[in-house]
């Protein structure tokens, strides 16, 4: 896999985010990109999972989230695997992150990708070649 960017789920849920118009505004502007470049953006299989949660405890439909998340699966997907939950475990050390985060980063270095899009890690931070990008700043 060799994507450029990472993106992480809080970008995604903002892009169907009617209660949050200037972010979900950037966040329509990167997925737009992630179609429109499609093999650029990379997301993860935790990514998706969170996504879907993130939708039915909001009310939305199990068919229209499975949809939604379905859709995704056309981008590049790194796979949950033993090998990334040791890099995570790693990263959370390193930078003493939570795991949910270090799995995000794991998954980001595991797609090639040079910069994360995300709101939850430091801006500009670079974590061992990724650089976050807030885009929402």
């Amino acid at each position: 896999m060799n994507a450029t960017r990472f993106l992480d789920t809080n970008i995604l849920i903002y892009a169907y985010d009617l209660g949050a118009p200037a972010k979900r505004t950037v966040a329509l502007q990167l997925v737009s990109q992630g179609w429109a470049a499609l093999g650029e953006t990379a997301i993860s299989v935790q990514v998706l999972q969170e996504m879907h949660v993130h939708f039915t405890r909001r009310g939305v439909a199990l068919k229209e989230a499975a949809r939604i998340v379905r859709d995704y699966t056309d981008w590049p997907v790194v796979d949950n695997t033993l090998e990334l939950l040791k890099g995570a475990l790693d990263h959370q050390v390193r930078w003493k992150i939570s795991l949910w985060d270090s799995l995000i980063l794991a998954a980001a270095h595991a797609s090639g990708a040079s910069e994360l899009i995300t709101e939850d890690l430091n801006h500009g931070q670079n974590y061992g070649g990724i650089r976050v990008v807030n885009p929402f700043l």
